[in-house]
């Protein structure tokens, strides 16, 4: 087998046909991100005075004497009437014979009450700026350009 070194234009077969090479071209398409704009977010923190309401409970309580001034044979218990608790207070008397008396009793009521307060209170918020900063445009590269290590 002997090399051809004729131009291809110029070969020809053995048998006389004319052979023609056929060239095919290919494209390479690479990628690369460029930086268009950038944004700045900045934030700023307001302060005002706002006025809390709120209603508050609490409870009282009122005592009221009740003399009874009653003999009686053995201590009576703390008892529940309604709202009113009622607390037996006993004493003894020194008599000829040792008897116990039923002296008074305490009625116990709770009271409750609201009370709207206000109060000053400091209260601070944010509100966030964004400025769109335009970055000078990127060189545009080919892709067969290997980036420079900076």
């Amino acid at each position: 087998m002997t090399a051809d070194t004729r131009p291809p234009h110029d070969r020809s077969s053995d048998d006389g046909d004319a052979v023609i090479p056929l060239h095919d071209e290919s494209v390479t398409v690479g990628k690369q991100r460029v930086e268009r704009s950038r944004v700045r977010v900045t934030t700023h923190v307001s302060e005002r005075e706002e006025i809390v309401r709120e209603a508050l409970e609490h409870e009282e309580a009122t005592v009221t004497r009740v003399p009874i001034d009653r003999e009686i044979d053995a201590p009576p218990g703390i008892r529940q009437e309604g709202d009113v608790m009622v607390i037996p207070l006993v004493e003894e008397v020194l008599v000829v014979e040792r008897r116990l008396v039923l002296r008074e009793e305490l009625h116990i009521r709770k009271n409750r009450r609201t009370v709207e307060i206000e109060q000053p209170v400091t209260l601070r918020s944010e509100d966030a700026v964004v400025e769109r900063v335009t970055a000078p445009p990127s060189p545009v590269r080919s892709p067969n350009q290997i980036p420079s290590e900076e």
